[in-house]
């Protein structure tokens, strides 16, 4: 019989994995969400998002698209009988203090679409990345 890795050590050799995971994830996630046949953004509005992510790195940051951050967790999760999953710690979020210094009109209505397109983003993937884990793991037990 096979010995299965403890849990510490299976997160541990999992998150050697998340960079490779978040970035295929971020890519796939981008092209369903935004380029899709329904697109939760018109074309507009992505191009403004594009448009502050380049404002963002010159200045030195990681822009609206790399902003976003996960982590793996052993709380236990919805979508799998595993008690290792992944979970975004911190999505990336338009706010007149920060991001949209010196742009104008960016209106309330306008921030708070873009926002919550980016939380939707956010959170696929993280439900990407899950899965990717989810085959790790399989892949790690047999």
């Amino acid at each position: 019989m096979a010995e299965f890795p403890d849990e510490r050590q299976l997160v541990l050799r999992a998150r050697s994995h998340l960079e490779q995971w978040r970035n295929s994830a971020r890519t796939q996630a981008y092209t369903e969400l935004f380029s899709g046949e329904t697109p939760l953004l018109s074309s507009d509005d992505v191009r403004l998002l594009d448009a502050l992510d380049s404002a963002l790195e010159r200045h030195g940051g990681d822009g609206v698209w790399g902003t976003d951050e996960y982590g793996i967790h052993t709380a236990g999760t919805a979508s799998s009988d595993r008690s290792i999953g992944v979970v975004c710690v911190y999505h990336p979020q338009i706010t007149k203090d920060s991001v949209l210094q010196g742009i104008d009109g960016i209106d309330d209505q306008t921030e708070e679409r873009l926002n919550a397109a980016l939380w939707r983003y956010s959170e696929r993937v993280a439900t990407l990345i899950e899965e990717q884990l989810d085959e790790f793991i399989q892949q790690t037990q047999h």
